[in-house]
This record gives C-alpha cells, sequence and structure tokens, in this order.
C-alpha cells in the first residue's frame, strides 16, 4: 500500500456553551460556486439539514421563538436540564432572548425536551421533533439522542442564529415531525495532535464543531515519531523530552492528565467517546528517543521532526517493551471512561512480520486487561484481532485485492471495520492542486468525491454487518493552526458525518450538494473558514 504520510439550568448553560459558538477566521464572501444559491428563506423546510434526517413529514405552521419562549425540562433527570441548558446557551446571544430552563415538562408551549424511557425504536441516540405553531416537543429515549435532536433543532434556525451578538429575527422553526436514529453506531474523527500539537481551548472548539454534525466519536492520535503528547507518570521523559518538538522543529507540546481529563470532560457534554491512539510498534520515535532501553540495540536515537514513516519500531524480542506497554496502557485507560483504546498498528516497516503478530498477541490482552476494547488501523488484520476488537480501514481503490479481502475475511470472523478510505476521508488530502494545505498521496479528495462512496460496499464482499461506522481522520504534517483545520475538515467532514448518520437510501449528491450549500452562512456565522468547493452552490446570507 502507498504510506500514508510522506510529505510535510443557567449555571449548566454556561458550564456547557463553552466553545460553542467557537471563533476563527471570519468566511470570505462565497465565489467560484457552481451556481451561488440565493439567501435562504425565512423559514427553512423541514429537514433540510446535515445530516440528512431519516423521516421527515412536514405539516402544519412554523414555531417562532420570542422572548417569551421557555426551554421547559424535567429537571428529575439531569441529562435533560444539562442540555437545555446547552441548548439555550446557544440561542441567546443572537436572538437576544432570555429563554430561561424551567423545570416545567408537564406544561406547555415553548421549547420541551423530554427523556422517555419507553420510546425504544428511538435507540441510544434517535429522536423525534415534532413542531407547531404552539411549540416544539424534542423526545428522545437517551440524553445522547436529546442532545443530536438540538443538532437539528438549531440547524432549522437561520443560520445567524450561530452568532455571538444580536441579530435580527424572525427565528421559526418549520412545521412537522421529524423521527431520526443513526445508520451506525461509530461516526468518528480523528485529530492528529502529535505531528502538530493542538491546545486543550482548540481540540475543544473542534469538538463543538464536530457536534453541529452528530459525530460521536473523537480519535486523538497522542503519539508517534514527531512526538508523544500525553502524561505517562511512570515513564515520564516521553513528554518531557519526546513532546518537545513537533514537525518543523517547533516547541511540541503535551497534556497533563487534568489537561487530557478535561477534554474527555468536554467531549462528554458534547456526547462524544473520546478514543485515544498510542500508535506501535512503528510510528515509536518519540517514545525510543525518550528511553534507550526501549531500543533493540539501546541506543537512543535523537528527536524527529520530519515527515517520511515506517523507520521507527519498539523492540518486540524485549520484555522491556510489554512492560513498557502495559504502563502506558494502564494509565490511559485509567482516564478514559471509553470503551475504546487504539493501539495503531499501521506501517510498521521496521517490524517484521513475524514480530509484528508476536508483538499483537502480547499487547491485545494488556488492552483487555485494563478493561477496554482494542481498535487498530486494518494492518491488525494480518496479525489476529482479538475478540470484539475493531480495524479501521484506511486503504485506497488502487489497494490490492489481498489487502482488500484481508479486512472483508476479518469482517466475516467477526471483526468491525471502521471505514476511513484514505482516498475519499482523510480530510489532510488536497482538494485540487491548488489546495496550499495538506498532501496527495492518496488521490486529491474534491467535497464530491468525499460524500459520493458507500461504507457498505466500498470493499467487494463485506458482510452487510461488517461496518462498524465510518471517521474521518484529520493528520497534520501540514496542518498547524484551528483556521488550517477548519479549511481542510470543513466541508468534507460534514459529508463523512451524514454518510455514517443518514440512512442509505437518503445519500444523493444532487441532494446533498443543495443542503451542504445552504450550510456555508451558518459555518460563517461560526467563524469557520471552509473551502468553498466550486463543486457546491454555496448560499449567500
Amino acid at each position: 500500500m502507498s504510506p500514508r504520510r510522506t510529505l510535510p439550568l443557567l449555571l449548566a448553560s454556561l458550564l456547557l456553551t463553552g466553545a460553542a459558538g467557537a471563533t476563527g477566521a471570519a468566511g470570505a464572501a462565497a465565489s467560484g460556486s457552481a451556481g451561488a444559491a440565493a439567501a435562504p428563506p425565512a423559514v427553512r423546510p423541514l429537514g433540510d439539514v446535515v445530516p440528512a434526517p431519516a423521516k421527515v413529514t412536514a405539516a402544519g405552521s412554523p414555531y417562532t421563538l420570542t422572548a417569551a419562549t421557555l426551554v421547559r425540562v424535567d429537571t428529575a433527570d439531569p441529562a435533560s436540564g444539562e442540555i437545555g441548558g446547552y441548548l439555550a446557551g446557544l440561542l441567546r446571544p443572537a436572538t437576544g432572548y432570555p429563554l430561561p430552563v424551567v423545570d416545567d415538562g408537564a406544561g406547555s408551549g415553548g421549547i420541551l425536551l423530554r427523556l422517555d424511557p419507553k420510546a425504544t425504536t428511538l435507540g441510544d441516540e434517535g429522536y423525534e421533533l415534532r413542531s407547531g405553531a404552539a411549540g416544539v416537543t424534542l423526545t428522545a429515549r437517551a440524553a445522547a439522542g436529546l442532545f443530536r435532536g438540538v443538532q437539528t433543532l438549531r440547524q432549522q434556525l437561520p443560520a445567524s442564529v450561530e452568532k455571538r451578538t444580536v441579530q435580527a429575527g424572525p427565528w421559526k422553526i418549520a412545521g412537522g415531525t421529524v423521527t431520526d436514529t443513526p445508520r451506525y453506531a461509530y461516526r468518528g474523527a480523528m485529530l492528529d495532535v502529535s505531528r502538530h500539537f493542538f491546545t486543550v481551548e482548540q481540540v475543544k472548539r473542534y469538538i463543538d464543531q464536530l457536534a453541529l454534525y452528530k459525530i460521536n466519536k473523537l480519535h486523538l492520535h497522542l503519539s508517534d515519531d514527531q512526538g508523544w503528547r500525553i502524561a505517562v507518570d511512570s515513564w515520564p521523559r516521553l513528554t518531557t523530552y519526546g513532546g518537545s518538538t513537533q514537525v518543523g522543529g517547533g516547541p511540541g507540546g503535551f497534556y497533563t492528565k487534568a489537561d487530557y481529563r478535561e477534554i474527555v470532560r468536554y467531549a462528554a457534554s458534547r456526547y462524544q467517546e473520546v478514543v485515544p491512539e498510542i500508535d506501535m510498534p512503528g510510528h515509536t520515535n518519540a517514545a525510543l528517543a525518550s528511553y534507550a532501553e526501549l531500543n533493540c540495540d539501546g541506543v537512543a536515537p535523537p528527536l524527529y521532526t520530519g515527515t517520511d514513516v515506517g523507520f521507527s519500531s519498539l523492540c518486540a524480542p524485549k520484555q522491556i517493551t510489554y512492560d513498557f506497554v502495559d504502563d502506558v496502557v494502564r494509565e490511559l485507560a485509567a482516564l478514559t471512561p471509553g470503551r475504546y483504546l487504539h493501539i495503531g498498528g499501521d506501517e510498521a516497516h521496521s517490524t517484521s512480520h513475524a514480530d509484528y503478530v508476536t508483538f499483537m498477541d502480547k499487547v491485545q490482552p494488556i488492552v483487555a486487561k485494563y478493561g477496554k476494547t482494542v481498535i487498530g488501523w486494518h494492518q491488525l488484520t494480518g496479525a489476529t484481532p482479538a475478540p470484539g476488537a475493531l480495524a479501521q480501514y484506511w486503504g485506497l481503490d488502487g489497494s490490492s485485492a489481498a489487502e482488500k479481502q484481508q479486512v472483508v475475511n476479518a469482517a466475516k470472523a467477526g471483526t468491525g471495520i471502521i471505514m476511513s478510505p484514505a482516498d475519499r476521508a482523510y480530510l489532510d488530502m488536497k482538494y485540487t492542486a491548488a489546495t496550499p494545505l495538506g498532501q496527495d498521496w492518496a488521490g486529491l479528495v474534491e467535497v464530491k468525491r468525499a460524500y459520493d462512496w458507500n461504507p457498505a460496499t466500498l470493499l467487494p464482499g463485506m458482510p452487510a454487518t461488517g461496518v462498524a461506522g465510518v471517521e474521518a481522520p484529520l493528520w497534520t504534517e501540514t496542518i498547524s493552526t484551528s483556521a488550517h483545520i477548519d479549511r481542510m475538515a470543513f466541508p468534507r467532514l460534514a459529508g463523512i458525518a451524514e454518510l455514517g448518520w443518514s440512512p442509505a437510501a437518503k445519500h444523493d449528491w444532487t441532494d446533498y450538494r443543495q443542503r451542504l450549500g445552504r450550510q456555508g452562512p451558518r459555518l460563517t456565522a461560526l467563524g469557520v473558514d471552509f473551502y468553498r468547493s466550486p463543486q457546491v452552490p454555496w448560499a449567500t446570507g
């Protein structure tokens, strides 16, 4: 396979809103788009959101937010109160309305958020939104579903609702019913914080952006050749030395355990599960440079600030390697409430196949010992994936038939596959040859290519139950600022999110490009300087 990288209540509202209206470089006026669309209507048609809802029935008059609107919750369930506070915090700045969050689950009018454990058809993340002249009711079986429904409600309002200063209304939500559940349970985005380090606040900003599109997994790539980014008390030089640089020789950085806990807490408040990754046995130069004893020859290599891959490897024959892995996994698992721990496993070109298999056979039980489920890049299927493990496929259309079949065979044996094909889902690929950021080893990935594929059928012979979900990775060899993240992730991330959420029957590029175009003013209002693809008719206003 081609190498992956070869080039460089009110209190609840205040606590939860955080960076929900995160700012960034202001969006410029749309230009060069495929038939720029007119300004959106005052009442956005029901279901005109991203991801596309499973079922939409438009009916009746819209609901209009006013200064008298209440956000009604049942505080017997703390989650509904917290989500109500989050919603009110989103809407107050632009509307100028007080939008008090009140304990009045049995009342009428306004916006009602209700959890109904009997609504079993909605599952863990589904919701029902009912809107009419008298009010809006959002129902879910579980809190995550209520939060996903809030994103739909938010997108039904004019894009200017995302601004942080008072804007002119009216603030209308179209009448009717949306009933919505996700296609896949795993809908992720990965941020590489190793090649270039990103602060806690920068990660929080990305978390808020992901929430808008119903992403539920934040995969953090915490270690690589260029830097180790998570504190490990039993091996302190991993961060004090191994975290001291990055691509190009910058200062690097790392997360203390308190920093990491804050990221986990904030992600949980947006109903996202953090999936930490320690890439091994390859991509380990930062660790090898920090501790000579981890090298087979006992000699520590220098720190690395370039972008080559495949040259580093932990020493599979040494027992200290597994003592090291045990310590790292133990400490990281204790910080991580989520189910998964990603062990990498890609591009281990300096590890023999026999050593690779030995390494994975010894490391996967360590992950299980500390209560976590293994995720690995799809090269894990060349060993023996542990029961329940997930493999993340990052191959290309041009990958060998044998490589694809190996992944399919693993799926048939029970390994769930996360689909992240590099030539469609990697957000660091250039859009066009003229894109100043990013790489092109997997090809050029315009907005249509990122959207117009089916996760269930991309690999021939994949069993119907084989795909666990999708993920959009953002590698950061060339990405060093939040503005860079904005430009490369958006709008392509929205398309991957739709592939993960919306039913396959709703997959339609012609319809999607129109809905995506109407997301432009919303992203601009959020301060996201996104790529204005000429394939999309971007709305004005």
